[in-house]
């Protein structure tokens, strides 16, 4: 018995190819180490000490951003094919992501307005304003914005390209209507949409999952409006009333900006309750 076990066990090692025993893939190969930690370079020289940090910080935003376009499409694609139960799902995962955007802030908090004054000149004109990924994702959201494009002249077509198609194709709000509407409720009229909405939230022996995913989309928004509020007070502390080195006003059109809502019947709902 022992020897047909120590055969089977022989076989199957024969067939696997990890990277110690085939020598095919390694941890530093399959995630690209030797490129992505190439990606690092400061442009103040000498580099200012805590640039390395600014850089890193937002690099890795870019990857969560790409990372919650990859979520979000996946959660407006299981609304659009009636399957509450995984976007809302989905969305719990998106949620996580956020958390953890609200919370590198307190990492660029550690930088001191005059460590960081050391290198701002050399980031003009580039700003996070630019963020395409983020305008993305607020775009799916349902915070579309066409005048962002005429804003910002120095997108690349590429870029353009991408931001056009966000414009065109639906949000997440489009396909949580088209999921209210495959259960038979109105959505022709924002008091339409009002009523089924109550519909929903009073009948969630029913409409538990759907009553469920809306409160996903509202925490969604919810932690776009964290991570824009701790973003702001982040600016304030490190440059005051400064211009952005973008060119836009800085902290106050941050703090403009705080009023947007992916959502609002869904907040507005809370007054019909």
């Amino acid at each position: 018995m022992v020897g047909l076990v120590t055969s089977a066990a022989s076989r199957a090692s024969e067939g696997r190819s990890f990277g110690e025993e085939g020598a095919r893939l390694t941890y530093g190969s399959y995630l690209r180490l030797p490129e992505l930690l190439d990606q690092q370079r400061p442009a103040s020289d000498p580099p200012a000490h805590d640039e390395l940090l600014f850089i890193t910080i937002h690099q890795v935003y870019e990857l969560w951003f790409q990372q919650l376009l990859h979520e979000l499409e996946a959660v407006r694609a299981a609304m659009f094919d009636g399957r509450a139960w995984q976007a809302r799902a989905l969305l719990s995962r998106v949620h996580s992501i956020e958390r953890v955007l609200v919370g590198q802030v307190e990492v660029l908090e550690t930088m001191t307005p005059q460590d960081f004054l050391a290198f701002r000149s050399r980031l003009a004109p580039a700003s996070g304003f630019q963020s395409v990924q983020f305008r993305e994702v607020e775009f799916l959201s349902g915070a579309k914005d066409r005048d962002f494009l005429a804003r910002f002249t120095a997108l690349t077509d590429a870029e353009r390209a991408r931001l056009e198609r966000r414009l065109t194709e639906p949000t997440l709000w489009d396909a949580f209507l088209h999921l209210l509407r495959g259960r038979g409720l109105a959505t022709d009229s924002d008091q339409a949409i009002t009523a089924s909405l109550l519909t929903v939230a009073r009948d969630r022996d029913t409409h538990g999952d759907a009553w469920d995913l809306a409160e996903a989309l509202v925490e969604h928004d919810a932690n776009a409006w964290l991570w824009r509020s701790r973003h702001v007070v982040m600016v304030e502390r490190q440059i005051g009333t400064k211009s952005g080195t973008g060119g836009s006003s800085g902290g106050p059109y941050l703090r403009g900006r705080l009023p947007l809502r992916y959502y609002p019947l869904l907040w507005e709902l809370r007054n019909h309750l």
